[in-house]
């Protein structure tokens, strides 16, 4: 569930780095280089890139903003095209059988094999569509935290990836113990570091 869900699941991160000057120009000028690119009419295996949270064929944020008050909302597609590996062994085993029984050979050769594998990934690759999963993000700019709507982790390794690659700033996911000593007074903080677990058995 994402940010407009009316219940959601997410993690927090923390931003790592400094804010560019003329922040909003460096974010439109880098969220329109790394906007989501189609890949229904191509044979590419992935594609990742910003959407609007309003729906994620609106890649150009016609129909809903990004910059909202200090507040930068975003959702991150991916779009991937997987065959399953039974299914690349299963048409791999059947083609080297049909050459085998053409050649009359007992064996085929290792570079044949690969060649083989090869051939019939990208013939099903083209057979297959790209699969799309959206995940949404709220930036906070004034406290530097990301809210990240997913729990998942290979979205989440996506996302800070990307996050990076787009505005050149780290990130970090804040655990309960990160987030305690972001929200807590500085004078508060080493109060945090004599905590110890409590049995409650």
């Amino acid at each position: 569930m994402g940010l407009l869900a009316r219940s959601a699941g997410f993690v927090r991160y923390a931003v790592e780095g400094e804010l560019p000057e003329n922040f909003w120009d460096f974010a439109a000028q880098r969220i329109a280089d790394h906007a989501f690119r189609d890949i229904d009419d191509s044979f590419e295996e992935r594609s990742v890139g910003w959407v609007s949270v309003a729906g994620m064929f609106d890649h150009d944020f016609s129909q809903a903003p990004y910059a909202v008050g200090d507040y930068l909302v975003l959702a991150l597609r991916v779009d991937e095209r997987k065959v399953p590996a039974a299914i690349v062994k299963k048409f791999c085993l059947k083609e080297e059988e049909r050459l085998k029984k053409l050649r009359q050979v007992p064996k085929l050769g290792r570079a044949q094999r690969v060649e083989i594998k090869e051939n019939i990934q990208l013939m099903l690759l083209k057979k297959a569509l790209p699969a799309p999963a959206v995940y949404d993000i709220c930036w906070n700019l004034a406290e530097g935290t990301i809210l990240f709507f997913s729990a998942n982790q290979k979205a989440q390794e996506t996302f800070e990836e990307f996050f990076r690659k787009t505005f050149d700033l780290g990130v970090i996911m804040q655990v309960p113990y990160l987030t305690a000593e972001h929200l807590l007074a500085v004078d508060a903080r080493p109060a945090l570091a004599e905590l110890a677990p409590t049995v409650f058995v």
